[in-house]
């Protein structure tokens, strides 16, 4: 056998034509996009058109940060909630101190002290129950920021109106009263429900709220 034979296992490979081009019978290879290097799928290199970068196993996206807002809103549901949760053992403490003057109305021998108290009881027990629902709902709402989707986000949104026109009515009855302390706590929860109504409404909120979930 001879090298110049094509069938030689053992002889030299054929010779491309000058000028790079591959001779004949070779597949020609196309040249890969321009700055993309070799070995590497378009979708990791951030070309427009293309996902993002794939969030773990199953190919989930990257999934964006909350807004800044939002977070603030967050954080003052979970404070109203603390308020609520001390309002509703207030009450039920009230209840309770009620209960026990009613019990013991006939030592202290005083007409209707009994329908009294039992009236305050049952009112304060209404109370507590008001609180204890609200603080649930704002606990709710604070955690399903995360995964919520415009369910979680109308709630909010009608649930911080409420509390501007509860917080708007007890500044103004503050002003009446012409405490300069009695308006501090009103002035606060009106901060604090016009942010709770305002971050999911705005377009940062709402994205957020519509974004995909994988």
């Amino acid at each position: 056998m001879s090298y110049g034979d094509p069938n030689n296992p053992y002889g030299q490979p054929p010779q491309q034509p000058p000028g790079g081009q591959p001779g004949y019978g070779y597949p020609q290879q196309a040249p890969p996009p321009q700055g993309q290097p070799y070995g590497y799928p378009p979708q990791q290199q951030g070309y427009p058109g293309y996902p993002g970068y794939p969030g773990g196993p199953g190919g989930n996206m990257m999934q964006q940060s909350m807004p800044g807002l939002l977070m603030t809103a967050r954080v003052f549901l979970f404070l109203i909630s603390a308020v609520q949760i001390i309002g509703a053992l207030g009450m039920a403490y009230l209840a309770a101190f009620a209960s026990d003057i009613s019990s013991s109305s006939d030592d202290l021998d005083v007409p209707g002290l009994s329908d009294g108290a039992d009236f305050a009881s049952g009112v304060a027990i209404i109370f507590a129950l008001v609180f204890a629902g609200l603080a649930t709902l704002s606990i709710l709402l604070g955690v399903k920021f995360s995964n919520g989707g415009q369910g979680i986000r109308v709630t909010t949104i009608v649930y911080g109106a409420i509390g501007t026109l509860f917080g708007l009515l007890s500044l103004v009855s503050a002003l009446d009263v012409g405490s300069a302390s009695g308006i501090i706590f009103p002035i606060l929860w009106l901060v604090f429900a016009v942010i709770i109504t305002l971050a999911p409404a705005v377009s940062s909120g709402g994205a957020w709220f519509s974004r995909p979930r994988y």
